[in-house]
């Protein structure tokens, strides 16, 4: 995802669920880090090979 688009969604959902100013930071941050997390882009599945093993008898 977009930074841009990331701050501005959890921009608005801190704005929409904090209450007082250290909450909506708190909240904001949470937001950002979980929508960082959901990135499609994601590094950690690599792609799984097939390996072909042969058998050799004598």
């Amino acid at each position: 995802m977009n930074k841009f688009f990331r701050a501005l969604i959890a921009a608005w959902g801190a704005k929409k669920l904090g209450g007082g100013c250290l909450s909506t930071i708190v909240i904001f941050i949470i937001i950002y880090t979980l929508l960082g997390k959901c990135d499609n882009t994601s590094r950690a599945a690599a792609p799984v090979h097939n390996v072909k093993t042969v058998a050799v008898s004598r």
